[in-house]
């Protein structure tokens, strides 16, 4: 495939992503990022080239990372963590700031998706948009809901991505 040509729906070969795991424990080593791998084995399984995550305290510290990997310029930002309502939560807040547009629709699916298993993904107040081209997406912190969250991606990431950049052919 040269790199003119659309990728196919679904594959992300070529396409860099990182990943950004909001823990202020697993930042301080306290206990081991149990949501990282997922994330990594499911963007690996689609097809891109993963940075190496990075695991930061609650808070600015989350900017600071998703400002340092949009310099890269990847397709794709998945956080895990920090978009729950204790005082230290502030993903949602360190990345809307970041968004020129929201995907509403895609936190709609994640909400509704973690809600039909647990009441408490009402709780989420994670945000999803485009970064320029790059996608950016608030996971929950728990390898149960970023499963979910990965779930409800897996049929539209590479449509996503191709709009985002612009190769969709519509």
């Amino acid at each position: 495939m040269s790199s003119t040509e659309p990728h196919r729906h679904g594959d992300a070969t070529g396409r860099k992503a990182g990943i950004v795991i909001a823990s202020t424990r697993a930042a301080a080593g306290v206990y081991e990022d149990l949501t990282g791998p997922v994330i990594l084995d499911w963007l690996t399984e689609h097809g891109f080239e993963v940075f190496p995550a990075l695991v930061v305290p609650d808070g600015e510290p989350v900017g600071a990372a998703l400002r340092a990997l949009l310099t890269q310029r990847p397709a794709v930002i998945i956080t895990s963590g920090g978009t729950g309502l204790s005082p230290t939560d502030a993903t949602p807040e360190q990345t809307l700031p970041l968004l020129d547009r929201e995907i509403p629709g895609i936190m709609e699916g994640l909400r509704g998706a973690g809600t039909a298993k647990t009441p408490m993904a009402m709780l989420s107040r994670g945000h999803a948009g485009a970064a320029g081209s790059t996608f950016i997406v608030n996971l929950p912190g728990s390898p149960k809901g970023v499963m979910d969250g990965l779930g409800v991606l897996d049929p539209i990431i590479g449509h996503l991505c191709d709009q985002l950049e612009g190769s969709h052919g519509h």
